[in-house]
């Protein structure tokens, strides 16, 4: 049985499973779906297209699936997709996908903090967390287990690689590539990032070899000389192969 404020408005159309909590001055729309054990403090707004998993807590002001900030929307069909298990903390805001790619997509297991803003069609992994006061421009891809402080501002199609953290008030507009500190004015390659790889249980052994890699990327004339050097080592662990995937890959160019 779900507890709703009677203060709520909720949409007839609106479909909600079980044991959700509904605080009061929360609006859900018609053409949303949330699934069980949702709590939603007061004055949380979901809007039209989200598509909610289970065991999320959004805090007060946070408005789900919002109509994209992009002028090329023409109310086309589109959703926001919300996994399991995320903190969205007060007044963050998600946009809901546009014909691009058709949906916006956070993962589960995210702490999103207060006042973010996760712009339409972007999609952000598991296990990552998202600092106060920080932007998404469109189409933003976050892999999982990334840590992004507050107050940066990322360009529109930019990639943040796993296991990585962004110092904050970090602005950028290049594919951060994975396990390394991003930061500094301009935003550059700051070292690997060995506290945060510890936590994440990575061996020594393992973060040598990572150093090692970036080493090899950064030291040689070219990225592209760097890149065949990896590509080159046999037997190569999978994260070193993460690395080359994710510099091929790159749509913006790789953060020196």
């Amino acid at each position: 049985m779900n507890t709703i404020h009677p203060l709520a408005i909720i949409h007839p159309d609106a479909k909600l499973g079980d044991n959700n909590v509904i605080g009061p001055f929360c609006v859900i729309e018609e053409n949303t779906v949330i699934g069980n054990n949702n709590e939603l403090k007061n004055s949380v707004t979901i809007q039209y297209g989200a598509r909610i998993g289970d065991n999320n807590e959004f805090f007060p002001g946070a408005s789900i699936s919002t109509k994209p900030q992009d002028l090329k929307f023409r109310g086309e069909e589109t959703l926001c997709e919300i996994g399991n298990n995320n903190s969205i903390r007060e007044n963050v805001t998600i946009s809901r996908g546009t014909a691009s790619k058709g949906t916006t997509r956070v993962g589960s297991g995210n702490l999103l903090m207060e006042n973010m803003h996760i712009g339409h069609d972007c999609v952000i992994g598991n296990n990552c967390i998202i600092g106060n006061t920080t932007k998404f421009a469109g189409e933003v891809v976050v892999d999982d287990n990334a840590i992004i402080s507050a107050c940066v501002l990322v360009h529109q199609f930019c990639h943040v690689g796993g296991y990585g953290i962004v110092q904050g008030g970090t602005r950028f507009s290049v594919d951060v590539p994975p396990f390394i500190v991003a930061g500094k004015e301009p935003a550059h390659y700051c070292g690997v990032n060995v506290i945060g790889l510890r936590r994440r249980g990575f061996t020594n052994e393992t973060i040598n070899t990572i150093h090692d890699a970036y080493r090899t990327l950064y030291g040689a004339p070219t990225l592209n000389e760097g890149l065949e050097i990896l590509e080159s080592m046999t037997d190569r662990p999978k994260e070193i192969q993460m690395i080359i995937d994710f510099v091929k890959t790159s749509r913006r160019g790789v953060m020196r």
